[in-house]
């Protein structure tokens, strides 16, 4: 390490979280924006829907290479490097005249780009601290991430609604010149390895692995046959990836990812956690938008005011969270999290009706946030606090390539299970108020499609024997929702017993 950290100055933190709510920021807000961009672009919404899918799965997809790189490069100058191409790429994405450019500048440039910053965000703030200060600081990376993509749907509703979507990339822009101009208060790490230990079998193979994984994933609720198949051969290439590494290390070559490194407990459940807490997030996110565009036919903007709660909760118990642990371990405090999300997702169970008030939602939201904010703001350190400073930058991109997937699955998982939840709630309709179709399913199938027309309480209201059929398969759809998240919270609880206390670093 070149300089030395004051380590009573937040300033670095302050310009390396930056950039991690930028890159998420990315991920959100434009999905409030669609229709305007397809108009604006003379395109259609499928082509646009791509570009966002690719600009995940090319984050993903260079994570690992991204960590090895650091390195190689040294964290802080690939930092710096990923940040300068990033503003060229929300330059291109700003301007863009056509859908083609939108594609290279946003999906192509910023997705290269978002993978150099994101594993390097985590391994430079947890050398520039140590001990509760890096506890807060890693606290604040961590969920930085996460409100990003909760705000994401009110930032650009507000763009989208008062200025345009190109604006949204703008402020991004602005935010990078900050970054850059900021530069030298981040702290400088000097290289560990050459040129010639780069891995470049290993990165093609990782590289190849995980693109069909993210693939695979995105289109889950598009082409579900050929999306297993896709995700089957990412496994089978992935396992053969490891294999490579661990044959590598033994004939004395520097692999691209020390599969030794998953010998750590905490490392190993900490990025499951992660991947499970941002699917978690950003599934509940997007099925409680969707409700609230098509059924309660809220704006861009008006559905970012709604779901606002759940940000405020998530970044004040974040905000929180470091100061428990003098009091209480990691993982009590994750655990409690854990508890708050489930007791969160189950009120919000019984809220979703077609007369459905914002009062109804906002306990819920708030709850969950909340418990996710304990999770989200100590899982990052306690992931990362066996794992010795030589392998930090390993670890690194290993931690923030499940977030990334986690990120990833949330949003194709749920819709997969919100698609279950609307079967289950016609059959339970069709049971309770046509009881002698109970075994026609064709009749079922005609409802589903009568369902399927309907927007919201104004085109059922004339019939209220209709209006009770709509309101409980939206009850029954959004309650399935809810309670498999409430699962995916409860097996989050079950993995947070298994993290170790003991070793947690404190200096």
């Amino acid at each position: 390490m070149n300089e030395t950290v004051k380590e009573n100055s937040w300033l670095p933190l302050i310009v390396i979280a930056l950039a991690s709510f930028i890159i998420a920021l990315d991920a959100t807000f434009m999905n409030v924006s669609i229709s305007q961009v397809v108009a604006d672009l003379n395109t259609d919404v499928s082509t646009i829907q791509m570009t966002m899918s690719f600009y995940t799965l090319i984050t993903a997809a260079f994570m690992l290479l991204s960590a090895k790189l650091q390195d190689i490069v040294g964290k802080k100058k690939l930092f710096l490097i990923g940040a300068a191409l990033y503003g060229v790429g929300t330059f291109t994405a700003a301007v863009s005249t056509s859908s083609t450019m939108l594609f290279i500048g946003w999906a192509v440039i910023e997705g290269v780009a978002g993978a150099l910053m994101v594993p390097a965000t985590v391994s430079l703030v947890s050398g520039s601290y140590s001990g509760e200060k890096r506890t807060v600081a890693l606290a604040i990376v961590g969920v930085m991430g996460a409100v990003a993509s909760a705000v994401g749907p009110l930032f650009g509703g507000v763009m989208t609604t008062f200025f345009s979507w190109r604006y949204g990339f703008a402020v991004e822009l602005v935010v990078v010149f900050l970054i850059l101009i900021f530069r030298n208060r981040i702290p400088d790490f000097a290289p560990t390895e050459s040129r010639s230990d780069l891995d470049i079998t290993g990165a093609i193979i990782s590289l190849i692995g995980l693109v069909l994984l993210v693939l695979g994933i995105l289109s889950l609720s598009k082409d579900f046959n050929t999306s297993i198949v896709e995700i089957v051969l990412a496994i089978i290439i992935l396992a053969a990836f490891a294999y490579f590494e661990i044959r590598r290390k033994r004939n004395g070559q520097v692999p691209l990812l020390d599969i030794d490194l998953f010998k750590d407990r905490n490392l190993r459940t900490g990025t499951i956690i992660l991947l499970l807490s941002y699917l978690s997030m950003g599934g509940a996110l997007f099925a409680v938008s969707l409700y609230l565009q098509s059924v309660l036919q809220l704006n861009a903007f008006n559905t970012g005011l709604i779901t606002l709660p759940m940000t405020i909760g998530l970044l004040i118990f974040a905000i929180l969270a470091p100061s428990l642990t003098s009091k209480f371990s990691h993982k009590v405090v994750m655990a409690i999290g854990c508890i708050l999300a489930i007791a969160g997702c189950l009120f919000l169970s019984y809220q979703f009706r077609l007369d459905t008030t914002i009062y109804n939602l906002i306990p819920g939201l708030f709850i969950l946030g909340s418990g996710l904010g304990f999770l989200m703001a100590l899982c990052t350190d306690i992931s990362l606090a066996n794992i010795p400073n030589e392998s930090q930058n390993n670890a690194s991109g290993v931690n923030s390539t499940g977030m990334s997937l986690g990120e990833s699955m949330g949003t194709a998982i749920i819709g997969i299970i919100l698609i279950l939840g609307v079967m289950g709630g016609v059959s339970h309709a069709v049971d309770v108020y046509a009881p002698d179709h109970s075994g026609d399913d064709a009749f079922k199938l005609q409802v589903l499609e009568q369902f399927q027309k309907v927007g919201n309480i104004n085109d059922v209201k004339s019939d209220h024997t209709v209006v009770q059929i709509v309101d409980m398969i939206i009850q029954d759809a959004m309650a399935f929702v809810m309670q498999i998240t409430a699962v995916i919270m409860g097996i989050i609880f079950i993995l947070t017993l298994r993290l170790q206390n003991a070793n947690v670093k404190k200096q």
